[in-house]
This record gives C-alpha cells, structure tokens and sequence, in this order.
C-alpha cells in the first residue's frame, strides 16, 4: 500500500468526557466491533467482572476511573483507527490537555441523565480553541434523562455548539424502543441484551409506512415522524466541510454499555473523520504527506510494566515514516538516537512495528532522554507548539516513610514527574521537595504508585502555597535580584528544570512582590523546554 494510501485510512481521535459518562464503556465497544477484544469488560471492577481493557494501572481497576490516558488502535473495515481514552476526572486534566495536542479528532461522550458538566466544559473549550472536530455522543439511552431536544439545547448553550443529530431516539429509559439512523436512513431495534447480535438493523426509507407502526407501536411512530420534522426545521443540514472546519458538531445517541447505537457512530465516524492533518511548528506548518518523519512526544509513562521498571514515551508521528533501527534528531538534546523496538499498543499490550505513518501513536522505549514536548526530526530543527503546562493548584511536602529506602524514593519521584503527572519543587533553603499538582487526587495516586512501582513509602505534609510562579529577571547580577533572592529566601525553590520559582502564600503577597520588584518579571506557566 502506498505512502498516501496509509495516511488516508487513519484516524487518530481522543474520547472525552466527565467522569462516569461511559468514556471507557464506549472505548471498550468500539474495540468489540474492531474485533480486538472478544468480550468487552465492566469497567467498575470487582471480583467477577473483567476490568476495562483501556483501564490497566492497578489503582485504575480498584478506583474504576481512568488517571490516565491509554492509547489503542485497531483495524474496521479497512481504516486503522486509533484511540486514545483520556482521563474524566477533573484532577487528570493536564495529562487530557496534553493528550488533546495529538489527537485530529474527539468525541465527546454526554451522559443522557446528567446532560453537558463542568469537565466537560473545560475539556470542549480546548478543542475549540483549536478547532478540533467534535462528535458528540449522548450514551445511557436505555436509563430514565433528559428529553432529547432539551439535551440538543444544552449542549449548543453550555458548550457553545452547533449541533445536528445524525441519529435519533424513539423514547428513552423504560420506553426506549431503538433509534433512528438519520445519516444511513434505517431503524435498529433496542432488545435489552447487549450479547444479542446487534447487526439487525432494518431499512426504512419512507417513515410514514404502515411498517414502522408495527415495529415501534402507533404512538411511538407519530412522535418519531413528528420530532425528525422537527429536526429538519430547526438544526442545518450535515455539512462534512464545516464538520471538519469544527463549526458543525454531528451528535449520536445511543447507549455504549448495550452496545447500542455503537455501530452507527463508528460507520460515519471512519466517513467523516479527518484523517492526519497538518500540525503547526515554531518554525513552518507541517503536513503528514511529507516524506520526511517528524514527531513529538505528548506524554511519558514510566513502568508501563513494573517487572521491569520501563519507561515509554509516547510519539505522534506528524510526517514520514517512522522506522525502526533508523536514528533520529532529538532537537532539543541535539544529538542522534535509534530505537530497536518501536511499540504499537493494544492498551498495556504492546507490539514491535517495523514502520509507522502519520496519525500512529508509537511507544518508544526511554532512559530518561525525553520530556514531554520533545521533537524527533530525521535533521530539520523544529519545535511542535501547543504542549500546555499549568501551575499547580496543591502544594504539600513530601517525606520519606521508610529511610532504607530513600533511593527508591528519590527514583520513583524523579520518574513520575518526568511523566508530567506533578511538578516538583526543591526548595532553596534546606533542600525538602514540594510536589504541586492540579488536582488532589494525584498525590493518592503519586502515593500509591511509589509504593507498588517502587517499593517506597511516602507521607505528605500541608504547605500554605496560592501559586507556584516562574521568576525572570531583567538582569540576573542587579542588585534588585539579589535583594529579592535575600528577602524571599524561604519561599525559593528549584523545578526539575532547574528553573527558580517563587511559591507565593497567597494573591496579596504575589501582588505585592510584583509592585516591590518591577523589573522582576512572575511567570504563571513554564513551558516543557
């Protein structure tokens, strides 16, 4: 198959989402239907049930949320999808962010009951900023929500959407008889029984036949007739041009767990989706048709096996192919490196691969080489743009629990930063380590996987810090500089770039620093370089 041939059929695209949407029920769906599992898991894991295929962290299938992205990919029809399932909750955020500069398309996944939430927001708004092609799927059809209408109103209100329904419900909860297939003119009957084959679809080309009363009983078929007239008047036509320009928002209904109205979603998904598109650099805008290979690094994952204590950093190839064996430009580092064993993944399942196209996701394996937003080139100096870093929101000292292992320590911290899950600070005065991270919930995880990754126990303690800010001076041998670095010596630290920081108590004092030191200039972000 030729070079363009390969870039044609792929699809690469984020699912997002707030947590408990069935962000991973739906990822585990479409896994079905592309034949890469034979059974689907529940996600809330217990004893009985399997755990999710894309949930494969230990603490993930105890908590039975996702705290981190995972990345699959399989083949349907002849198009290579790949996937990547982010993280909902809200305290994960940044790795989603990070995961969003690599994806060409999302869907976003509405719970029917709960309708558009506050993560959900958040997590549009970005893929807005970079028009992103969304579809929207409202999951959970099966259960008592919302009305249909009031949801499609929702969504254009709190999201900022332009929506059209390619698909419809007939009822919802108790009364949910299937849904209507807008975009490929059919109905599919809803039996309940998520093992039934769920192929039985049937053509209905004109809605106003006798055929449709007796499928779905005489009331069901008028309010059908009467909705999708409705929708004909009120929401534009599909346009697959303004879909891609990310002004239009396709929407899909139907309920993952029942795998129902997965189907329909995935046919017009591989349709319409983008394939690979051009990605902006510092230097130029890059196309995937180049033949030169171009790629960055949007996230680190350390002991993706703890057997043997590995770490991947994850590549989206923007252009070329990339090829095992074959050395590559590290720009920032400036130096030449070859991987022999390039990975593809089936979630924690890995593959070697000879060659990979723009849109694949490749596991590379890392010594420590790389950060996130790191370029591969095969000798062009180019830097990928949009890797967002954000300063911290919890502040708390970390101290070791267990003195006789403090190497452990020491190596398990200094790999889970790298990995982008929580920023360390150093400080200047007697050398303890602060973690900042996003969101609470990160230092049970930072905790937990000391322990069972590295064999290392941690305790944190309370720190008063409102925002971690990023210091630069105008001119590092002024004596304001110098002032500045005797006077707020207790709140100096060091990132693990080495970077000064000044971790400000609260708003007020931030302020009044700024006034008092005028040529020193307080940063809010720090980008990965």
């Amino acid at each position: 198959m030729s070079f363009i041939s390969e870039i044609n059929r792929r699809r690469t695209f984020g699912i997002i989402s707030h947590p408990d949407a069935g962000k991973t029920t739906l990822t585990e769906k479409l896994l079905l239907f592309g034949g890469a599992i034979q059974e689907a898991g529940a996600v809330k894991s217990n004893k009985i049930k399997k755990t999710a295929t894309s949930d494969f962290m230990e603490i993930e299938r105890q908590r039975g949320i996702s705290v981190s992205t995972s990345v699959l990919a399989f083949e349907y029809n002849g198009i290579k999808i790949n996937i990547l399932d982010t993280p909902g909750h809200k305290d994960f955020a940044e790795d989603t962010f990070r995961t969003l500069t690599a994806v060409d398309s999302v869907i976003v996944v509405i719970d029917v009951a709960k309708g558009v939430e506050e993560q959900t927001e958040k997590l549009v708004e970005v893929c807005r900023m970079r028009n992103i092609p969304i579809i929207v799927f409202i999951n959970k059809m099966d259960r008592e929500g919302k009305d249909a209408f009031d949801l499609l109103d929702e969504i254009e209100q709190k999201l900022g959407l332009r929506v059209t329904p390619l698909s419809f419900p007939i009822g919802m909860g108790y009364d949910f008889k299937g849904i209507y297939n807008i975009w490929e003119k059919n109905i599919n009957l809803f039996s309940g029984d998520s093992r039934k084959n769920i192929e039985d679809t049937l053509e209905i080309s004109d809605l106003n036949t006798e055929e449709l009363d007796i499928l779905v009983g005489k009331t069901s078929a008028d309010t059908l007739r009467e909705e999708l007239e409705l929708i004909e008047g009120v929401y534009p036509k599909f346009n697959k041009d303004e879909y891609l320009n990310g002004t239009l928002q396709p929407i899909f209904f139907g309920s993952a767990l029942n795998n129902f109205g997965v189907r329909e979603l995935l046919d017009c998904f591989i349709e319409i989706a983008p394939k690979p598109r051009p990605k902006q650099s510092e230097e130029r805008l890059v196309n995937p048709e180049e033949t030169k290979f171009t790629g960055f690094v949007f996230k680190i994952h350390a002991n993706m096996d703890p057997k043997h204590r590995d770490r991947l950093a994850f590549i989206k190839i923007v252009s070329g192919e990339f090829k095992r064996n074959t050395p590559y430009l590290h720009v920032r580092l400036n130096k030449k490196l070859k991987f022999s064993s390039p990975n593809a993944f089936f979630a924690e399942k890995k593959q070697i691969v000879d060659v990979s196209f723009p849109g694949d996701i490749v596991g590379l394996h890392d010594t420590g080489n790389f950060k996130i937003g790191d370029t591969l080139t095969e000798g062009e100096i180019l830097n990928y743009q949009g890797i967002p870093s954000f300063s911290p929101e919890h502040f708390r000292y970390i101290n070791n629990a267990d003195p006789l292992k403090s190497k452990q320590l020491n190596k398990g911290i200094d790999q889970l930063m790298d990995e982008g899950v929580a920023q360390l600070f150093t400080l200047e005065l007697n050398g303890r380590k602060v973690i900042g991270t996003v969101g609470a919930l990160q230092y049970e995880v930072i905790q937990y996987r000391l322990e069972h990754e590295y064999g290392a126990k941690c305790t944190y303690e309370n720190l008063n810090v409102h925002k971690a800010c990023w210091v630069e001076p105008e001119d590092v041998k002024s004596e304001e500089f110098a002032v500045f670095k005797r006077v707020k010596q207790r709140f100096l630290a060091k990132d693990k770039q080495n970077q000064l920081v000044f971790l400000a108590d609260s708003l007020f004092t931030l302020q009044l620093t700024e006034e008092k030191y005028p040529t020193i200039k307080f940063h809010l972000t720090s980008e990965f370089k």
